[in-house]
């Protein structure tokens, strides 16, 4: 399987979060959610040398863009997914509406009525959310809020942004 050690790819995690934010981010905003398989960058290698021009050698982890996921019910979706031993881990990539803590304190509880009351708030924010796990353990997230009139984008990064999607992307390799 992988020849890097488990802290190694726990280490390189973040960074591959952020490899894949900067790659959604080069096509602009209101994409599609898409799904990235994580490998073992030397593993690929090994058994594809004809990518070594393609990929970054001393990457411990190389991200593989999957198909993007059908709109509709992302738990059903992800639900669906399932990985060859080959893969090390996967991250989703999602546009999503971020609000204030007071603000989501006051959505209603019915998830249809809520998303759209976020939508509408007036101090909403567009995010992009990358979300990664490793099969053996280890999260990341990479968020990039996006610039309001003249601003810049803002990026923030932490595995406690969305433990509830990182609990989904750990559950699809069960």
């Amino acid at each position: 399987m992988t020849t890097e050690s488990p802290a190694e790819l726990v280490e390189a995690l973040p960074a591959a979060a952020r490899e894949i934010e900067d790659f959604a981010h080069t096509g602009g905003w209101d994409q599609p959610t898409q799904v990235f398989a994580l490998v073992a960058t030397r593993d690929l290698l090994a058994a594809e040398p004809g990518l070594a021009d393609q990929v970054d050698p001393d990457a411990p982890l190389t991200p593989i863009a999957q198909e993007s996921l059908p709109s509709g019910d992302l738990a059903e979706a992800l639900a669906q997914l399932e990985w060859p031993d080959q893969v090390t881990g996967c991250a989703l990539v999602q546009e999503i509406v971020v609000l204030p803590p007071e603000a989501e304190a006051g959505l209603p509880d019915d998830p249809e009525a809520a998303r759209t009351a976020a939508a509408e708030h007036p101090d909403r924010r567009e995010a992009r959310l990358v979300a990664a796990v490793l099969r053996g353990g280890g999260e990341a997230c990479a968020m990039r809020l996006r610039a309001t009139g003249d601003g810049e984008d803002d990026l923030v990064q932490g595995a406690e942004i969305a433990p509830n999607l990182l609990h989904a992307l750990h559950a699809t390799f069960d």
